[in-house]
């Protein structure tokens, strides 16, 4: 959980130069081949049936009708999306692919937007959040937004600007943390290394690439128990800059040699083993001394699957928070999927997918840059063929409504009385919804009315949170952006166990459940809002 920071909503748009990235070399995935050669269409999931609903379909509600594929699991699709998003900049990549796929129009932040009602746009930042919306096709000046926000990030290590080091005959790889992991799980595990790079042209310009290394790579050894007897005593305390270092490789003479002929001009050469370097260069088949920059996060190869005796558990890194990021994604492109699936709709249905939740949200590509709010006021502007005013903007914000989307406590059987007593969510039940006194979650007694009346008239179960009194609470995006323009926003998440592990487990069932609540949010809630006037 991330630390609640607050900013003032800036209004003019943020100018950059445009990117010019034209790749030449062979892509090392088909997930990130070039976007310009794929068509728009309706996207195709594979199918993952549900042998056992946990909540019946509301076809007994003409008002929301269930489609056909409301029996339909999205968790083998969930998986996939797991395991092609090693990094933050996969997981925006990989959601970039499938709006394309779906239809949606890709927007450039630093060109002009041409935007229609019925139309389904979307936009990236930084190839590490993103922002896609659909605009009901009886939209007008000052209707709502109905939003989804989730983040990318999860707690991971980091290569730091200078990787390469060497001790006792082996090359080893300096890493730092990134936000509050369990880090003694991240030992003896088979790690490698994925994120991007910068690689240099032959024109002289520049390509922003994704790489990612699928098999074992390094490893990070516990110290065995008999140069250690008391660690059960006294529990595994390992320091992080000592002892958290993976290993690379055993150092070879050549490499001994290697490091001793190098200059004190800073190169990748320089910074990172050669070996690495060889490694990134064969999967991105190029050059070594084409790689000029690299960002890069060391991540767990152990593939996300299904767990249990009857396979009712999801067992998987970054659940927390690619599964609700998924959720919300497909919720968007499955309600507007069929063009009359907007006919009816005055609202722009949206979704944000931000970076850097883990460390606080503060920067270029976090939910603390007010990236959610512009698009919304050069939505309005653009909608409105003109300059929308401030009071246009303000009667946006006035029927908008924020769904902050981010795993939950489940309760965990070994450490029951970590809960407080009566707010215990169990993993299979359902949504839980957030709520804290002192506004580390953004639920209001309103809000949470409105998201638990989504979920009643679909007969969805929903489950509430409260911590203890005598614990600390941690925080989401939710109270960061509520406070950006004053936007009503619920806090609600997927309940899991291990959260912040390098592998963590949460509940098939509740997938399914979180994705038709959202779903369900997306198509109904502009009917459900106009039922209760507050002020």
């Amino acid at each position: 959980m991330a630390a609640i920071a607050r900013f003032q909503f800036l209004q003019p748009y943020p100018i950059s130069k445009p990117s010019a990235f034209f790749s030449k070399f062979r892509q090392s995935s088909p997930s990130f081949s070039s976007f310009s050669s794929i068509k728009p269409c309706r996207i195709h999931f594979r199918k993952f049936s549900v042998t056992s609903p946990l909540c019946s379909s509301s076809g007994s509600i003409p008002e929301f009708p269930e489609s056909s594929e409301s029996s339909t699991s999205i968790v083998g699709d969930l998986l996939d999306y797991l395991n092609e998003s090693w990094t933050q900049f996969h997981a925006t990549a990989e959601a970039k692919r499938q709006l394309i796929a779906a239809g949606f129009h890709l927007l450039k932040e630093n060109e002009k937007w041409d935007l229609q009602p019925g139309g389904r746009y979307f936009f990236t930042r930084n190839m590490s959040s993103l922002v896609a919306f659909a605009i009901g096709k009886k939209y007008s000046i000052g209707d709502g937004f109905h939003v989804i926000a989730a983040h990318t990030d999860s707690p991971c290590l980091k290569l730091k600007p200078k990787s390469a080091s060497t001790k006792s005959g082996y090359l080893m790889v300096n890493v730092q943390t990134y936000g509050g992991g369990l880090w003694h799980t991240w030992f003896d595990r088979d790690l490698s290394v994925a994120g991007r790079v910068i690689l240099r042209d032959d024109d002289g310009s520049f390509l922003h690439r994704l790489v990612k290394i699928t098999r074992p790579l390094l490893r990070v050894p516990t110290l065995a128990i008999h140069l250690n007897r008391t660690v059960n005593q006294d529990g595994f305390k390992p320091n992080l800059e000592t002892h958290l270092i993976p290993l690379l490789a055993t150092k070879t003479e050549n490499a001994t040699a290697d490091s001793t002929e190098k200059s004190n001009v800073s190169s990748s050469k320089d910074v990172h083993h050669q070996l690495l370097l060889k490694i990134l260069s064969d999967e991105l088949s190029c050059k070594i001394e084409d790689i000029v920059s690299v960002e890069l996060n060391i991540c767990d190869t152990q593939p996300s699957c299904l767990g249990g005796a009857n396979n009712e558990f999801i067992f998987s890194g970054r659940l927390d928070n690619l599964a609700s990021s998924f959720c919300g994604l497909r919720a968007l492109v499955d309600s507007c999927a069929l063009p009359e699936d907007l006919s009816n709709e005055n609202s722009i249905r949206m979704i944000a997918l931000f970076d850097n939740e883990e460390v606080g949200s503060d920067s270029c590509q976090g939910a603390g840059a007010p990236t959610m709010f512009e698009a919304m006021r050069r939505i309005t502007d653009c909608l409105s063929h003109q300059s929308a005013g401030e009071t246009d903007f303000a009667r946006a914000i006035r029927h908008s409504f924020l769904v902050s989307a981010d795993m939950a406590h489940g309760v965990h059987p070994n450490f029951v009385d970590k809960h407080e007593e009566h707010h215990r969510p169990e993993l299979q039940k359902g949504l839980v919804i957030k709520h804290n006194a002192n506004q580390r979650y953004a639920t209001s007694g309103i809000t949470s009315f409105l998201f638990k009346e989504v979920a009643r008239l679909h007969s969805l179960p929903t489950q509430d949170f409260v911590v203890r009194n005598d614990m600390g609470c941690g925080s989401t995006i939710g109270p960061i952006l509520a406070a950006g323009v004053g936007i009503r926003t619920v806090d609600c998440g997927i309940a899991q166990l291990s959260m912040h592990s390098v592998r963590e487990i949460c509940g098939k069932e509740d997938v399914d459940i979180a994705y038709k609540h959202f779903k369900a949010f997306y198509q109904s809630f502009s009917s459900i809002d106009r039922k209760l006037n507050v002020d």
